[in-house]
């Protein structure tokens, strides 16, 4: 089976990301991303599968999976029936952790947490118990909070027992254009060449020729690989991104609608309503009014129970097919 390429959303000026999952039973979800993955899974038992690891899993169960090795967790029953199954999991970015520990002597165990890891690890259960009492810092309404949390978890896993998971042989697999099921290693560099100049050019015209040129694929595979990986078409992903532009932009100025409207890549008034309205449920002018009493703060940041659309809308499509 081929991963999905999941791209995490670290939100608006936040490092990490961190997502809390609750469902009565954890799915089968075969899929990548560049950021390292620390996972705590709780009131859970199945099967985990870290590149060419399967293993049987338990009671709280702590792993740290390294960028682009494929990955899940498929559970077959509950702990406690009567609760839910939970995980919590916090991407973050190899590059930037690196550079604190450049920075700050502090850190220097992220360092040497990031080399023990690259085969991926499991901890031992004293590990997970350490992020068990962070779990109300971890999960703070304030990013400042979680990303502090995060660091210390970090550190302490840096000097924690863990065991390697991966083989060696399990990252020139997942490099191996189409075979065993494991993606290119080419998909999610195009991708992201794209998303790059998105991000950089939202405001102008932007011609899916253009696009698909960047990602030296034709307009159709652009398409067909933006619905794969990111869960939406190109042109729903532009309109994604200029309307999250909009929205913080009518949150913290005072600039007109129609200026906002311009400067976020519409260039027509009545269209940039429609849109909105459409992503955000409400209109441009009742989502400042809101913001101004104060009413959705909370709106500004990541949702912690949000999935990245990209897994999120793939598994619904999957749901889809099988009922037909």
């Amino acid at each position: 089976m081929k991963p999905a390429y999941e791209r995490v959303d670290f939100g608006e000026h936040c490092s990490i990301r961190v997502y809390h999952r609750r469902l009565p039973k954890i799915p089968f979800e075969w899929h990548h991303h560049p950021e390292y993955e620390l996972t705590l899974t709780m009131n859970s038992r199945g099967k985990r599968y870290i590149g060419d690891s399967v293993s049987e899993y338990g009671a709280d169960d702590l792993v740290l999976v390294p960028p682009d090795l494929p990955h899940t967790w498929a559970s077959n029953r509950s702990i406690d029936a009567s609760l839910p199954q939970v995980a919590i999991v916090i991407w973050f970015d190899g590059d930037w952790a690196r550079r604190m520990a450049d920075c700050c002597r502090e850190y220097e165990p992220l360092r040497r947490l990031l080399r023990r890891s690259a085969s991926g690890l499991a901890f031992a259960s004293n590990a997970a118990a350490a992020m068990r009492e962070r779990l109300d810092a971890l999960l703070s309404t304030d990013a400042r909070t979680r990303l502090a949390a995060t660091l210390d978890v970090l550190c302490l896993l840096a000097d924690a027992d863990g065991e390697p998971l991966a083989s060696p042989h399990a990252f020139a697999s997942s490099q191996a254009s189409g075979r065993a099921g494991m993606p290119s290693g080419h998909e999610p560099e195009r991708i992201n060449r794209v998303l790059a100049l998105i991000d950089a050019r939202f405001a102008e015209p932007l011609r899916l020729g253009e696009l698909s040129a960047a990602a030296s694929l034709s307009e159709r595979s652009l398409n067909r690989w933006f619905v794969q990986h990111l869960g939406e078409s190109v042109g729903r992903y532009v309109t994604r991104v200029r309307i999250g532009h909009a929205a913080r932009m009518l949150a913290d100025t005072s600039l007109p609608v129609s200026v906002i409207a311009l400067r976020s890549g519409f260039p027509n008034v009545s269209h940039f309503n429609r849109q909105f309205k459409s992503m955000k449920g409400t209109t441009p002018a009742s989502w400042r009014s809101q913001f101004a009493s104060g009413k959705t703060a909370a709106a500004a940041t990541v949702d912690l129970t949000e999935r990245s659309p990209s897994l999120q809308r793939r598994k619904s499509r999957s749901s889809a097919t099988k009922r037909a």
